[in-house]
């Protein structure tokens, strides 16, 4: 089970972390739960408690050794989100309403053509933002201070 790269990744992804998905394929097929990691560089994604193998691992320096359960990535298209009013496995697409606001909206056979909202997991960040500036930050007076005037001729390049 090692790392191997996508020969063609997907570039609008449609499945996020913190969907509700079905098992389409496989040997949990059926199944559903909630995508705990998605995996872009190899178009996979982590169901939580889903596509459970065995790993071996050795003992070492602060950790014990065993055989433990973990969770496999599962490719992107043995997955579907599952519509919010039907209940069943369906394709997203996107669709604008009429503020102007992006929505995922379910499509497909079994589809009711009801709004997917957005996982709330993903307001959280996984890496904090720094609260405090670092050694390579610029500081703040340096980024507010107007170096360009067109009108006055300050800043203007000598042609």
């Amino acid at each position: 089970m090692g790392w191997k790269a996508a020969e063609k990744l997907i570039r609008h992804w449609k499945i996020l972390r913190g969907d509700n998905v079905m098992i389409i394929r496989g040997k949990d097929k059926g199944e559903s739960g909630l995508i705990k990691r998605v995996i872009r560089s190899q178009n996979r994604v982590i169901v939580e408690g889903k596509n459970l193998v065995k790993k071996h691992i050795k003992q070492g320096e602060g950790h014990e050794g065993g055989i433990f359960s973990i969770e496999a990535p599962l490719h992107v298209s043995n997955v579907q989100v599952i519509d919010p009013v039907t209940g069943k496995p369906c394709k997203t697409g996107y669709k604008y309403l009429e503020d102007g606001t992006k929505v995922r909206v379910s499509r497909g056979m079994y589809a009711s053509g009801a709004v997917i909202p957005r996982p709330e997991i993903l307001k959280e960040r996984k890496k904090p933002r720094p609260t405090s500036a670092g050694p390579k930050d610029t500081p703040i007076e340096h980024v507010l201070e107007k170096t360009y005037d067109a009108k006055a001729g300050i800043g203007m390049p000598d042609l």
